[in-house]
């Protein structure tokens, strides 16, 4: 499946993991879970969490803790794939 198929199947999502002030160590292990038991998981990075750095800074990083695919970010949200 392309990345392509993957954004448009997200796009009908809801968010399911919120990043707030504790940052992106607070939702790994949700995360993670959510991952294995769905194939898309949309996260959204409240104002909060990003402290000086940039949503597609965050996902990366939440990607590479979860082992997950980053498909896209839009705004405060992102789309990752496992």
């Amino acid at each position: 499946m392309t990345d392509q198929d993957l954004r448009k199947q997200a796009h009908d999502l809801d968010v399911t993991v919120w990043v707030g002030k504790k940052g992106v160590s607070a939702v790994v292990d949700e995360l993670d879970d959510q991952l294995t038991e769905r194939d898309l998981v949309k996260v959204k990075f409240h104002r909060s969490a990003q402290a000086g750095t940039d949503v597609d800074e965050l996902a990366a990083d939440l990607s590479e803790r979860v082992s997950a695919d980053l498909i896209e970010t839009r705004g405060h949200t992102a789309v990752l794939h496992r």
